[in-house]
């Protein structure tokens, strides 16, 4: 704009003058600020390169926006945008808004490392100035767009997290809901970040202005009066509503520095582009937040002083695309108000059809009715409309009283109406009287917050009360129906074309399942692999997306993946639109899923905190998502160190368990073993037995974690024998343990016996000496549960076992035994799952298998131990054996020809030559009796 003002606000300069003399009883700093505030407005309006200040999301400046363009016609729109973002502009045709502009970075150079990922977006609406001026641009000829805000390196160049400690998580902050969440951690850049800094100042407009929170004060007090207001007034009120807050805000040292160097740097970069294209600043426009636009800084103006350096970007590589964004996300991430943004939607559509402007759209937007972009006659280029000087509308505009809408009852109605309906689909029990309530509530609301016609707010107070009263019925509270019904919480997709190379090859992979992925919620795919063999490659991407993606992306319904096995049939559920932000992430790491799950394992195993199960996690995974020999033998290989280099048994459970799998598929699926898995198991029999005398004293080593280290050492022992290791010091390591917990003794005692230096008879002995000892009795329990452990490393005693147990239940007192029930069952739940069914197996080979023979039926550790071995087989199952050859004859003379016995049979004394042949062979007489299942 040009020309001179200088005397344009001089009759409101006198007013504010007099105001603050009468209001403060003389000048005093009051009169600084209102003087000050009606300077700022009258610089940013005598600037020559038109400012035109916005306020995010804000329909009033989206509509002022989309008319200036067509009055205005610029060349040249500066917007305040990070600077490197302008490539990715042109993508958002292909996106359904409302999206984010993101620039992403995985490794930092320059920045902490704890910082890592840094992410920037900037959240783009169809009801927010920024994007009509992005349309404008993009589709007329001839017009060029320009970012002008710092970059999203300086972004975190400027953060005060370089400057200041990191604050802890809150551990007890609510998780985000799923729209709230589609941002994530990143850090947001708003244009038009218009709202009180000043927390008192704040307070006082929502009391005097009767309204809950920040956005229904802006809707009521801002939006409503500047939606049909011309051009000159809209700006003169955002550059006073700016001033006043600017001027209001707290003396943050570090805010207010980046405040000012970011409008350096804007003014700084529209200066340079000025001078190398020598377009003349009358046929620009500045698109800025309100809060910049009126700025006081030196640099301000296209005569503004050069002395602002921008410094260099670090090393960071940063990488850019578009994310789905919602306007739940938005609120979430700048602190709005719930449901503000789809109210504020609504909005510019209502003002759309009022003022009759048209808006600007991307040629092809996603989402959005096709209109057909303004042309202009062959040979013509368009001409910006001459623009008089600026007269003085804030006076005006200050001393006007509010206009008191006209209650427009049929919208009252319908709104009542359709929040009834909303209501009893979610469980509500509203009906018609409820309707006729919210209705006249609302009214008796905005009549006493002196408004004739009820906003929004008023509205959803109204129905709250009515409709909700004590109790949600429905995971929807009142509150949020009211929002979903005024304007719908719409959530944004990037287009198939705007996607990062590695989401396209996800899709395009999918593709032979029919789906459409792209939309969001949940849809199930079924793979009949075994019909249809080349839906194993489905299979393969699926498996890879559920490791790399949020819980809920790809989860599978039928079907498990496992070390050496094949899958036939699978069933999953897939959400990749729903979790589309996550999918384009992945972009940032690699071209391919594959290469990011490589990435991920590396990153995992060779992680500051990796201990040795968690890099034979690694090697597992890799073996199995990307059945990647080279891979797992380089984690392999780095396990081997990593296992060498710990001090602690806390992964012995976890590294056995995963060592075990991977000897059992190398051995079923490979010709020899790998060699880093048998250099893995001979340095870990030697790591195993030189910490094993040490946990066994350790009172932070549990029993379960000695009990794994026994389990290798005794499971591993044939292979790392054969590799060299000596068993000798095996047995120099259970010599020097030495433990004082029972359940630790009992462990012991279990490898005593693996080693043969502890009979059975002898172990016998010591259980029934604590049975007997009653200063014992109340260990007992603990000595059990030592026994239980030590089936993972000695699974021969499971016989021992259950005549360990049976004897305590038979013996303990209840005082002691009913207390220790508890402890067994949780042993065995968290700790002994796989323990158990090696209990239940060998008690069923132990106990009859029939009810009626349990009253017959003697335990073999209670048969006479001086009775002879004949004479206790046949007093133990001769009545039942004697049955057995008479019952099955040709059975009986195989049996007896395979064991050389030449006998003839005499039916009368059948019973009795069938317990001699028990009597000479009673072993193959009861197993047998158990094969057969005779009673």
């Amino acid at each position: 704009m040009s020309g001179t003002n200088e005397g344009t606000f001089e009759a409101l300069r006198t007013q504010l003058r007099e105001a603050a003399s009468t209001f403060a009883d003389g000048p005093d700093a009051l009169e600084g600020i209102l003087l000050g505030m009606v300077d700022d407005v009258d610089r940013a309006v005598r600037e020559p390169l038109e400012v035109f200040p916005v306020c995010h999301h804000s329909p009033a400046s989206a509509v002022a926006m989309a008319r200036r363009l067509r009055e205005k016609q610029p060349k040249v729109v500066y917007l305040e945008l990070c600077e490197d973002m302008a490539p990715l502009l042109t993508e958002l045709r292909n996106c359904r808004l409302p999206v984010a502009v993101q620039a992403y970075a995985t490794e930092v150079d320059g920045f902490p490392a704890d910082w890592a990922p840094l992410s920037v977006v900037a959240p783009i609406t169809e009801a927010s100035a920024e994007y009509q001026a992005i349309a404008y641009a993009l589709d007329t000829p001839g017009v060029e767009l320009v970012l002008v805000d710092r970059s999203s390196d300086h972004v975190f160049q400027w953060d005060a997290r370089a400057e200041q400690p990191a604050a802890p998580d809150d551990p007890e902050a609510p998780p985000a809901e799923e729209e709230a969440a589609l941002h994530g951690d990143a850090v947001g850049v708003e244009i038009g970040d218009l709202r009180p800094r000043f927390a008192e100042l704040e307070e006082h407009l929502l009391r005097h202005g009767r309204v809950r929170h920040w956005s229904e004060w802006w809707h009521q007090y801002v939006e409503l009066p500047l939606g049909d207001a011309d051009h000159d007034t809209y700006r003169q009120v955002m550059f006073l509503i700016g001033s006043l807050f600017r001027r209001l805000a707290p003396g943050d040292p570090h805010r207010v520095r980046v405040d000012e160097d970011r409008e350096r740097h804007m003014w700084t970069r529209m200066r340079e582009h000025l001078a190398v294209t020598g377009t003349d600043p009358a046929d620009c426009l500045y698109v800025c937040g309100a809060f910049h636009a009126a700025s006081d800084v030196e640099e301000f103006g296209v005569h503004g002083a050069d002395t602002f350096e921008i410094g260099p970007r670090s090393g960071t590589k940063w990488l850019h695309g578009l994310i789905p964004s919602s306007h739940t996300a938005i609120e979430a991430q700048f602190g709005l108000a719930s449901g503000s943004v789809s109210i504020a939607a609504a909005l510019w559509t209502k003002n759309l059809k009022r003022t009759r402007v048209k808006p600007y759209r991307l040629t092809g937007q996603a989402g959005t009715k096709k209109t057909a972009p303004a042309r202009t006659a062959p040979g013509k280029t368009p001409q910006p409309v001459p623009q008089a000087p600026t007269a003085d509308q804030l006076t005006g505009f200050l001393r006007r009283p509010p206009v008191l809408d006209q209650l427009d009852e049929a919208e009252l109605l319908g709104w009542s109406v359709d929040i009834v309906r909303a209501a009893r689909r979610n469980g509500y029990l509203a009906s018609t009287a409820d309707a006729i309530a919210v209705f006249q509530t609302s009214i008796l609301l905005a009549g006493m917050r002196d408004r004739a016609r009820p906003t929004p707010y008023d509205f959803q107070d109204a129905a709250v009360t009515c409709i909700e009263k004590d109790a949600v019925p429905g995971r929807r509270d009142v509150r949020r129906l009211v929002e979903i019904m005024m304007g719908i919480d719409r959530i944004g997709q990037v287009g198939y074309d705007a996607l990062p190379p590695l989401a396209r090859d996800v899709h395009d992979r999918l593709a032979p399942l029919n789906l459409k992925l792209q939309q969001r919620g949940v849809q199930r795919a079924l793979l009949d692999i075994a019909g249809r063999p080349e839906l194993e490659a489905c299979s393969d991407v699926l498996w890879m997306l559920r490791y790399l993606m949020p819980q809920g992306a790809a989860r599978p319904i039928m079907g498990e993946r496992r070390l050496g096995e094949r899958p036939i049939q699978e069933s999953w559920d897939l959400a990749l639109g729903t979790h589309q932000r996550a999918l384009i992430e992945l972009g940032y790491e690699g071209v391919g899923i594959e290469q990011v799950l490589e990435q991920r394992l590396r990153r995992t195993a060779y992680g500051p905190q990796a201990t040795a199960a968690v890099v034979l996690e690694a090697v597992e995974d890799a073996t199995l998502y990307l059945r990647s020999r080279r891979l797992a033998d380089e984690l392999g290989t780095h396990a081997l160190a990593v296992l060498a280099s710990e001090r602690s048994v806390d992964g012995a459970p976890e590294v056995l368990r995963r060592v075990r799998r991977l000897l059992a598929h190398y051995r079923t699926s490979e010709p020899v073993l790998p060699s880093w898995i048998e250099s893995f198991v001979k340095a870990g029999y030697a790591h195993y037995c030189t910490l094993l005398p040490t946990a066994f004293a350790d009172e932070e080593a549990t029993v379960r974690q000695v009990g794994a280290m026994l389990g290798f050492l005794f499971s591993m022992e044939g292979l790392a024998l054969s590799l060299g290791c000596d068993r000798t010091q095996l047995e120099l390591a259970v010599m020097q343990s030495h433990p004082q917990e029972p359940s630790k003794v009992a462990l012991l005692w279990a490898a005593q016996v693996q080693l043969g230096r502890l009979s059975r008879e002898d172990l016998r002995a010591r259980c029934d000496e604590l049975l007997g000892n009653p200063l014992a009795l109340p260990a007992y329990p603990r000595y059990l549960s030592g026994f239980v452990h030590a089936l993972e490393p000695v699974p021969a005693l499971a016989d021992f076992v259950v005549e360990a147990v049976s004897n305590a239940f038979g013996r303990l007192p209840d005082p002691v035994l009913l207390p220790w029930l508890p402890t067994l069952v949780t042993t065995l739940r968290s700790g002994g799952a796989d323990l158990a069914p090696l209990l239940i197996h060998e008690a069923g080979r132990i106990f009859p298998g029939r009810l009626a023979a349990l009253d017959e039926w003697v335990p073999p550790w209670r048969e006479p131990k001086d009775a002879p071995r004949a004479d206790r087989a046949v007093r133990a199952g001769g009545r039942r054996g004697a049955v057995l050859p008479a019952a099955h004859p040709a059975t009986c003379d195989a049996v007896a020809t395979l064991l050389g016995w030449d006998g003839a049979w005499q039916p009368e004394i059948a019973g009795a030559e069938g317990a001699t042949l028990l009597a000479r062979h009673p072993q193959t007489a009861a197993a047998l009796e158990v094969l057969m299942a005779t009673a």
